[in-house]
């Protein structure tokens, strides 16, 4: 029953949480915040959904900041999650300087992070998900939306072997994959055999028999519940990605086949259907508008965090942020095969009001002690805050361009536009493990090559497109290029080869000339063969050579929306 006291710890909490003003002042909210105050819960129905995504293979504590800027075109322009710092407080009555205020944006981070400290470790994910399956034995699906794999030191060392065991002692019960497929086909298959749940991705076919190559749909039953799970992975893999990691297999949106996934389903019995997806939050949106009968779109891929669900038609939306930093609890009352009520919360996963589950934090030091040195190994201090995640550039992408631009001798750097990467504040060492959190991927080669200024302007276009093409399903994800000793202009609201113009050489002041040839140095090549030294020793001797870095503020992009 769910009592008096009850209630009165879940207001506290949601005050707390959500910033509403019942008195409760910022040094309160710090003091006081626990454990109990982030799992505080009035149970709804007969099942309890949790959705972690895009952990990018942070098993440790980080501090990682939300976007400034995360620009909506077409029929987003303005919706979640296009909406950012005060204008996402006020959207979700979030008071400032609260643990809500500093969990979902980036205002006054680092004040904030030096109060409220780390977010996100897999054993303080641990402790939450045992919590809730304690309270709720028989009820609780635990899915993963994918991006696991990938994204540090361990899981770069170990082929993503780190994660695999990580997911397992967590308990996951489905999965679907994007970063993953990096790894390559041989070693996907041999970690799906490691993998204790089901690796769902119906939207991978074999290149030669057209055949799926993995499932689509799991079934689980949850308070005498038939729950239908269906696994879409990362539409645009081969593009986004190197085609020659996967080279046997086509991946696409294929809204036909999830909408017959869902049909089958239906047929089958299930009274509560799922979707997994790692599509990207506007896809998933315009998805959900258009395939009936979907009850939960969990998305993932573009790491957007909001603290409630979107709602299209009868499909409830829930986006679960990132680097594991957020736990959402989803509470639904299933009725006649339909959800007649839900109820849910975001949870954030404040590390230091979270005690560590004392055998993931065994499982943690097991992989992470034969790395210790590495791992530990400092670079250099940083007198910035430093960050990857915005549509136009973050000071450690701009820290990535300066080493590009000095190490290998270059006129122009262009780093890629990824949004995963652990964020350091003013004055913190720059660890060996910090310069791998941002660039530990399978092809990680630094190219130094020319280009006319001609073929920069399309490959800065070309990227645009991905970003703000105004339909949905054509917009692959990630942000802008980041650029280094180059200035230009973009319109996100004009077509493609319209959106760029002023491009400007930012050693000497002069245009860009279409006919000229640039020195170019760049990483992230989808190409194979690319050859040069991996991003992470040309970043590491950088830092190293200056002892302590500073990153002024980008000026060098004009945005017009």
């Amino acid at each position: 029953m769910f009592t008096r006291r009850d209630f009165l710890t879940v207001a506290a909490a949601t005050a707390i949480l959500t910033g509403t003003r019942d008195g409760l002042g910022r040094r309160a909210a710090a003091q006081s915040l626990g454990q109990d105050e982030l799992l505080a819960f009035e149970p709804l129905g007969q099942v309890t959904l949790l959705h972690l995504t895009d952990i990018h293979a942070q098993l440790m504590p980080i501090y990682f900041r939300e976007p400034s800027v995360n620009l909506g075109v077409g029929e987003s322009a303005g919706l979640p999650p296009h909406v950012t710092g005060t204008d996402f407080l006020k959207r979700y009555d979030i008071a400032g300087e609260s643990a809500a205020a500093y969990a979902l944006t980036d205002q006054d981070f680092v004040a904030l992070a030096r109060q409220y400290g780390r977010v996100g470790g897999i054993d303080r994910l641990a402790t939450l998900v045992k919590a809730i399956r304690a309270e709720r034995p028989g009820n609780t699906l635990l899915l993963d939306g994918g991006d696991t794999w990938q994204g540090s030191y361990t899981s770069l060392a170990t082929q993503g072997g780190d994660m695999v065991k990580a997911m397992n002692a967590l308990g996951v019960d489905a999965m679907t994959a994007h970063w993953e497929f990096t790894y390559g086909e041989d070693r996907v298959r041999e970690l799906i055999e490691e993998v204790a749940f089901p690796f769902l991705a119906g939207n991978v076919v074999d290149t030669t028999w057209e055949e799926a190559v993995f499932d689509s749909t799991a079934f689980f039953e949850r308070g005498g519940v038939r729950i239908a799970v269906i696994g879409q992975a990362f539409p645009y893999t081969p593009i986004a990605n190197p085609r020659y990691k996967v080279p046997n297999w086509s991946f696409g949106i294929r809204e036909e086949e999830v909408a017959a996934s869902v049909e089958a389903a239906r047929a089958a019995g299930a009274e509560l259907v799922v979707l997994l997806s790692h599509n990207g939050f506007d896809v998933d949106r315009k998805m959900a508008g258009r395939v009936p009968g979907i009850d939960v779109l969990l998305t993932g891929h573009t790491h957007d965090a909001l603290p409630r669900v979107e709602t299209v038609g009868r499909t409830l939306l829930v986006a679960s942020g990132s680097h594991g930093k957020f736990l959402s609890r989803l509470d639904l009352d299933v009725r006649d095969g339909r959800v007649a009520d839900y109820r849910y919360r975001l949870i954030p996963v404040l590390s230091d009001a979270i005690a560590p589950d004392p055998e993931m934090a065994a499982l943690v030091e097991e992989i992470r002690a034969p790395h210790a040195d590495t791992l530990s190994r400092v670079l250099g201090t940083t007198d910035s805050l430093l960050y990857r995640r915005g549509n136009f550039n973050g000071t450690f992408d701009d820290l990535i361009c300066q080493a590009m631009l000095a190490e290998r001798d270059a006129e122009i750097a262009l780093s890629p536009g990824f949004r995963w990467g652990a964020t350091l504040l003013p004055g913190q060492q720059i660890s060996l493990e910090d310069v791998y959190n941002m660039t530990a991927i399978t092809y990680p080669e630094t190219y130094r090559t020319e280009m006319t200024g001609e073929f920069l302007k399309t490959v800065l276009e070309d990227v645009a497109d991905n970003l703000f093409n105004p339909d949905p399903y054509y917009q692959q994800g990630g942000d802008m290029v980041r650029v280094g000793g180059l200035a230009y202009r973009i319109d996100v609201r004009r077509p493609i080869g319209e959106r760029i113009s002023d491009m400007t050489l930012l050693a000497d002041g002069s245009p860009i000339d279409p006919g000229r040839s640039y020195v170019v140095a760049g990483w992230a090549s989808v190409n194979e063969g690319t050859e040069g030294p991996p991003i992470w020793q040309v970043v590491s001797d950088y830092i190293a050579r200056q002892g302590t870095v500073a990153v002024p503020p980008n000026q060098s992009i004009e945005v017009v929306v």
